[in-house]
């Protein structure tokens, strides 16, 4: 079944507990730490911005209007936020699928800074359009178009539109997660299949190595590869499946290109479509999309290998309140991150808070007593990032 999901128009109240910190917890003294979302609104879309405390606890800080229109659902591993912290700029970018255009928001003003679009024919309307960035440009996967923008970045957190390539799977398939390092750009398409891009050059150009995953092959179409996630020193590329069990396959990238992929079966929970290595990348999180779990598993990123780790209880509200878990996102930039936050996606939006104990090379992932916090803004919310960002 492909990864896509409808939307369901919500209205609700945000609140929780106001707090700063200085622990794990806490950015630097000089910046803010923020969790925020692409609320994917179809009529006003907007970017939502909670204060993380230094317990992980979130309160609801500014709304801020993008100026465009989402969608309301899409492919759970098109990222539609990415953010910037280079030292010079320190930005929000959000993506608006159905008019087509990026917006980037100030960080400490919590302000608009600009809006690009890409060429006429890019579209994303039908399942969003995804991002990912250096220092340098920000690249948007448009998913209905089945194209790669390049954009460059420009002060005051606008871009100048470069170039777009065409592209597709080995089955047909649309575009769909895309991560990056250094020169390297990993895309998944959906169908089974993956593919490589060198960018030192701004625009991406094919490594050529486009593949069918081996977990698809072996499955014969029934598990594939969606999310993607590179690890610090670029040796490995992680690919999060589409599956009925849990499923993540395993790239080794160190040439530059991609290698076949080895394949973990590492619990049960329904579905793998997101992915997130642990700051210390000790743990792999991942989102059990169309069950009611988060699973952890244990990584070693001295040979990319995977093994079971820890699951979850099943997470307040489902069924009842919500049918889908999509995106990841962590409490700290250091450790295992100290809270793991995943979007709930169904009649109200809203976001899970749970937390991450590791003793002994043995986890556990519980949810907060004030877990969920509800995104009033979102009628499908499935993207989420922190600023500041993860170093890799």
């Amino acid at each position: 079944m492909r990864m896509s999901v409808t939307s369901w128009l919500s209205h609700a109240t945000a609140m929780l507990v106001l707090m700063c910190g200085v622990n794990g917890f806490a950015a630097g003294a000089t910046q803010p730490h923020y969790l925020l979302t692409n609320d994917d609104a179809l009529f006003s879309n907007s970017v939502t911005f909670y204060t993380i405390a230094a317990s992980g606890a979130l309160t609801l800080k500014q709304q801020v209007l993008t100026g465009g229109l989402g969608v309301g659902g899409g492919y759970f591993a098109t990222n539609r936020v990415s953010v910037l912290d280079n030292g010079s700029a320190e930005c929000v970018y959000a993506s608006d699928a159905t008019s087509g255009d990026i917006v980037g928001i100030d960080v400490n003003t919590l302000l608009v800074g600009g809006s690009a679009s890409g060429s006429p024919t890019d579209s994303g309307a039908a399942n969003g359009i995804g991002l990912a960035m250096n220092s340098q440009y920000l690249y948007a996967v448009f998913t209905t178009s089945n194209t790669i923008a390049t954009f460059q970045v420009q002060p005051g957190c606008s871009l100048t539109f470069i170039n777009d390539v065409s592209v597709a799977g080995l089955q047909g398939g649309f575009v769909d997660g895309m991560a990056l390092h250094g020169n390297l750009m990993v895309v998944t398409y959906g169908d089974g299949s993956i593919e490589s891009f060198n960018i030192a050059s701004g625009a991406p150009v094919s490594n050529g190595d486009e593949q069918n995953s081996t977990a698809y092959l072996k499955s014969q179409g029934a598990t594939y590869p969606t999310s993607v996630e590179i690890t610090q020193d670029g040796h490995y590329a992680l690919f999060g499946d589409t599956s009925t069990s849990t499923v993540v396959e395993v790239s080794n990238i160190a040439s530059g290109k991609l290698s076949p992929t080895v394949v973990y079966t590492l619990g049960s929970g329904i579905n793998s479509s997101n992915i997130l290595l642990s700051p210390d990348e000790t743990l792999l999180y991942i989102s059990n999309t169309q069950g009611d779990k988060i699973t952890a598993a244990a990584f070693d990123k001295s040979d990319g290998k995977l093994s079971p780790g820890c699951t979850s209880g099943r997470i307040r509200g489902y069924s009842s309140h919500w049918s889908y878990l999509a995106a990841l996102a962590l409490g700290s930039n250091s450790g295992t991150g100290g809270v793991v936050y995943v979007t709930e996606f169904g009649g109200t939006s809203y976001i899970a808070v749970i937390e991450v104990g590791s003793t002994g090379g043995t986890c556990t992932l519980t949810e907060s007593a004030n877990s969920p916090i509800v995104d009033p803004d979102s009628p499908g919310l499935l993207s989420i990032g922190t600023f500041p960002p993860r170093s890799f």
